[in-house]
């Protein structure tokens, strides 16, 4: 990239998990050394460092849940638990020599572009100003966690906390608790917190389709063939990458093709509730796809025990010492944990980005709808590209996988502005436009909008978040970028639009 002296840096970099982490190593090996990567807490990781809560672990594969370049042979278990996840980002972070290379506690709060320098001054901590050539943002969606706004919440007196913020010195044996949720966080905490609670009452909006998880304890065998044959794991990864794509042909194809998911997930709940009633209250009314499908194997038995209930009624209101559902109904409760997600919109538009001539991109988005070129570059805000942006969210693999796609893609980017000596590239708004209308004429038939409630969905009916191809077709369309896509803007053309500069 063309070396500005008087720049703080030349990438700035918003977040350090799986995004973050991985543009810097990418830019470390492309020889880009002047970068930071700013972390609004005190440690890196991303929501495998916010989320402690009991149980946690992933519903993707441990081996296809890391990077394609640096493959870890000691997953312990198929599905990796929070820990070794977060110790496998630490992990990289040191192989990588990224330490320094992180500022803890700077909160990215806002950002400017300058057209007439082609440079962008980003807002730390709503005080400092860092000035660099390009922003990559892999804030991800799961960071801001979303709670409901309950009449008489301030009037009750126990402890409340959200499943991402999990109150670790907030002992609950012999509690009476209430769960608000049952998203893919109350599926792994529930049945961990279960035994230990006197009475659990789990609040259900709509049942979730849970499918079996088939998850399995990694032997030291297998771990030790991985170690001493990276391409035996490999074949392994690619196995579950292919896996997973065909699992995927229901979503990307054809929504008749989830018939055979469904009736294992039938299947899974018939087998592990016998309870007539209770088994109709776990039923979902609604397309299985439509949200996110979850994995478990202790979820359902959970719900069976004789200090559980599943409550369906609507909550009415929270008083001093419990919850009153809408027929009247008032259970006593000391604990109340959210399990109701995150503010996944919210990560995208919680700061002010101004662009070209001025323009802000909540403002953009608010009018138009949320959306990116490929997810990652919007029209008007030049050499600012997302990881994990608009439509490039899965339901069936694995997110770092199309990360890394994303990662290539900006890498090109930066290349060309060195190989042209161009000041910046701004995605043409036809270009744009065009991209989005595919995905959204491609989204109309899927399962996605068959017709459910679902974090995908903007309160305009409009899926902002979901990739509604394969994942191969997201790699397709990102190997290479195409120049005739962008505005390139050359230094010179800078100079000569703004003499002083020289």
């Amino acid at each position: 990239m063309p070396t500005h002296t008087d720049l703080d840096h030349q990438v700035v970099i918003i977040g350090t998990g799986f995004a973050g982490i991985g543009m810097a190593i990418r830019l470390q090996q492309a020889g880009v050394r002047d970068f930071v990567l700013l972390e609004k807490d005190d440690d890196l990781g991303g929501t495998w460092r916010d989320n402690t809560y009991p149980g946690c672990a992933c519903d993707v594969p441990s081996y296809l849940y890391s990077f394609s370049f640096e493959q870890n042979p000691r997953w312990s278990r198929m599905f990796a638990p929070q820990e070794e996840i977060w110790d496998y980002l630490r992990h990289c972070v040191d192989k990588y020599g990224l330490a320094d290379r992180i500022r803890y506690r700077s909160e990215w709060t806002g950002a400017r572009f300058d057209e007439s320098t082609g440079t962008w001054e980003v807002e730390v901590n709503g005080a400092e100003t860092l000035t660099c050539r390009a922003v990559v943002t892999g804030v991800g969606a799961l960071h801001m966690p979303k709670t409901p706004d309950l009449p008489g919440m301030e009037t009750f007196t126990g402890t409340t906390f959200h499943s991402a913020q999990w109150d670790h010195d907030h002992d609950l044996t012999g509690r009476r608790v209430a769960v608000i949720g049952t998203g893919a966080s109350a599926i792994q905490f529930v049945p961990k917190i279960a035994p230990q609670v006197e009475q659990l009452d789990l609040y259900q909006r709509s049942a979730a389709w849970v499918t079996p998880k088939p998850d399995r304890e990694i032997p030291r065998r297998e771990q030790d063939l991985y170690a001493r044959s990276p391409l035996a794991q490999r074949i392994s990864r690619h196995t579950i990458y292919w896996l997973l794509e065909a699992r995927g042909t229901g979503f990307a194809l054809s929504p008749k093709a989830m018939k055979a998911i469904e009736w294992q997930a039938k299947r899974h709940l018939a087998k592990q509730v016998s309870d007539p009633e209770l088994r109709v209250k776990l039923t979902p009314d609604y397309r299985i796809g439509c949200k996110r499908i979850l994995l478990s194997n202790d979820y359902y038995p959970a719900l069976t025990r004789d200090n559980v209930d599943v409550v369906t009624d609507p909550i009415a209101r929270v008083t001093p010492d419990g919850i009153v559902t809408a027929d009247g109904t008032e259970r006593r409760v000391d604990t109340i944990i959210y399990g109701t997600g995150f503010e996944v919109s919210g990560n995208l538009t919680h700061v002010q980005i101004h662009g070209r001539d001025g323009a802000e991109l909540n403002d953009q988005w608010s009018r138009r709808g949320i959306g990116a070129h490929l997810g990652i570059t919007v029209a008007g805000f030049p050499n600012l590209f997302f990881l994990l942006g608009p439509n490039t969210g899965l339901g069936h693999s694995s997110v770092v996988f199309m990360i890394e796609q994303q990662v290539n893609y900006v890498l090109q980017a930066l290349e060309l502005l060195e190989r042209r000596d161009a000041a910046f590239v701004d995605v043409r708004p036809d270009t744009q436009e065009t991209f989005l209308d595919r995905v959204q004429t491609r989204l109309t038939d899927t399962v996605w909008q068959s017709g459910c409630k679902s974090w995908y969905i903007d309160e305009n009916g409009r899926n902002f978040s979901i990739w509604p191809h394969f994942t191969w077709r997201y790699w397709m369309e990102t190997r290479r970028f195409d120049p005739s896509e962008y505005d390139v803007v050359a230094n010179a053309q800078l100079l000569e639009r703004n003499p002083s500069r020289s």
